[in-house]
């Protein structure tokens, strides 16, 4: 692989398409954008290089393939060198069920197998497979590479992925425990080693993946063992929209006494609780942190439950693993919430918790490392990167005869 070779890594949401271009050796950010309000009338896109913004309004109604198409089109036809230096193109894909255990090169077979997973991530990998056929018919010349977040969990044990349901429902039709964010959790979990100068096959964290979506993760030499999402992204912790963990019977209750449909109860679950649906105000917990200083009632229970179902789960955490290396805080809450984590570590004090003020305040602004006290159990904000695991990911499963590629380079 060449030095200069870059990866444009895409990530398709259900109407939003993120991309960026990312030298896969280091890391280092060339070119990034985000294509928004996908489908709809004010469809536009967005984008950096260089450190110049631009945007630009798409077509009405304009989906993932006008995206694509503007981006090389309108975008990278500015810059024919970083074109040029493209050796593959890696994409984000939400499920891959229990096929995949790691990032691997498109193809039918990978194509059929996403598709089958349509119906644990309806939301995503019908936009994942849509992006994915817009970029090979721009990028013919270039290898296409899935990048699951699933995959990092296939390592979890029967006895933390299969629910105590009639045995045939796994074995017939693949209800289990499936796990997400897992490009985080991998990120932080190599990132966590070297900072505490371990192998990764040594490593013992938990890791916490806080935003709008949120997950946890116990990681034992380096492997995950247990996380918190479960079949779909609702299971676990609470999150901006949902609601995380709920007794099961609240379903039944709420279609046959309350006349939900399955429709509605969907829409409530997911959209419509968490920090959002707790407090009758917002799911941004900056915008809920402000409130609650300003006395906001419903602000400040919606933080407190947050952190409170947190701190359980890092407990429980600590029963499945033999040791904890450190406790782990990521994600655009992880990473800049000062106060959720001085929140969640007070609340683990038992454990041996304790937060440096000075540290975990300065956590806020980027700085990667430590906020624990010196004689505390070891606490550190790592600012995730899945983008670089996608290109990192991509480059190494480039074919030697690929456009760009250089044998005598790779590693």
């Amino acid at each position: 692989m060449s030095s200069s070779s870059q990866v444009l890594v895409l990530n398709c949401g259900s109407s939003s398409l993120k991309f960026a271009v990312i030298d896969p050796h280091s890391g280092c950010l060339s070119l990034s954008g985000i294509g928004e309000s996908l489908g709809q009338r004010e469809a536009s896109v967005s984008w950096k290089c260089g450190g110049e913004r631009q945007s630009a309004i798409l077509p009405a109604n304009a989906r993932h393939t006008e995206v694509i198409r503007f981006l090389v089109d309108e975008v990278l036809s500015q810059h024919d060198k970083l074109r040029d230096q493209l050796v593959a193109i890696g994409h984000r894909v939400v499920h891959g069920g229990e096929k995949f255990s790691h990032s691997v090169l498109v193809d039918d077979a990978v194509l059929n197998a996403i598709q089958e997973c349509v119906a644990l991530a309806p939301l995503h990998n019908p936009a994942h497979l849509q992006g994915i056929e817009a970029a090979s018919a721009a990028f013919p010349d270039l290898p296409q590479v899935a990048v699951f977040d699933t995959a990092f969990h296939q390592s979890m044990p029967r006895q933390a992925y299969i629910y105590a349901l009639p045995y045939t429902l796994y074995r017939d039709h693949g209800i289990r425990r499936y796990g997400m964010h897992g490009t985080s959790h991998r990120f932080v979990t190599e990132r966590a080693a070297e900072l505490l100068n371990l192998p990764v096959n040594e490593v013992n964290i938990i890791s916490a993946h806080l935003g709008n979506g949120a997950s946890i993760t116990a990681v034992h030499n380096g492997r995950s063992v247990d996380t918190s999402m479960g079949l779909t992204p609702l299971e676990g912790l609470v999150m901006g929209t949902r609601s995380g963990d709920v007794d099961p019977g609240l379903l039944m209750h709420l279609g046959s006494r309350m006349d939900y449909c399955l429709k509605e109860i969907n829409d409530l679950l997911n959209k419509k609780s968490g920090l959002l649906g707790i407090s009758e105000l917002s799911n941004d917990c900056r915008t809920l942190e402000q409130a609650a200083t300003d006395g906001h009632d419903g602000a400040q229970l919606a933080l407190d439950i947050f952190c409170y179902r947190l701190a359980k789960y890092i407990g429980a955490y600590h029963a499945v693993l033999p040791q904890v290396d450190a406790l782990v805080f990521t994600g655009g809450i992880g990473e800049n919430s000062s106060l959720v984590r001085q929140k969640v570590i007070q609340q683990l004090r038992g454990l041996g918790y304790a937060v440096d003020d000075e540290k975990n305040i300065r956590a806020r602004f980027g700085e990667e490392g430590p906020i624990n006290t010196d004689q505390s159990a070891v606490t550190l904000v790592i600012p995730t990167n899945e983008e670089w695991v996608i290109a990192r990911d991509a480059a190494e499963l480039v074919p030697p005869d690929t456009p760009n590629h250089d044998p005598s380079s790779r590693e």
